[in-house]
């Protein structure tokens, strides 16, 4: 069973950037497709990125299509999501997200999650 950790959360202004990344233990990482959701408040969690299991393969939500980019290394057990351009509708709990379903769609979420975290953009 896998462990994810996340990191690089924080507060930055409007227009700014942000790295976040997750560190997976506890699993063969290459085994997993790797994902990103998000949750505001007072809203459902959802799909940000995801990315394939050798990293060939992305998809984005329309929203943060050309804005943020999905990245992994396999030999660090690490996925990254590098976000540009933010804005205040970004705020949001970001949360790291396994899947080890074999061809499942690169939007979807598995069972493993990470504990999650803040990002917020002030305008």
């Amino acid at each position: 069973q896998v462990q994810l950790v996340e990191s690089g959360g924080g507060l930055v202004q409007a227009g700014g950037s942000l790295r976040l990344s997750c560190a997976a233990s506890g699993g063969t990482f290459g085994y997993y497709a790797m994902g990103w959701f998000r949750q505001a408040p007072g809203k459902e969690r959802e799909f940000v990125a995801g990315i394939n299991w050798s990293g060939a393969r992305t998809a984005y939500a329309d929203s943060v299509k050309g804005r943020f980019t999905i990245s992994r290394d396999n030999a660090k057990s690490t996925v990254n999501l590098q976000m540009v351009s933010l804005e205040p509708e970004d705020t949001a709990v970001y949360y790291c997200n396994a899947n080890q379903a074999f061809g499942a769609s690169l939007t979807a979420s598995g069972p493993y999650w990470g504990q999650g975290t803040q990002v917020t953009v002030s305008s």
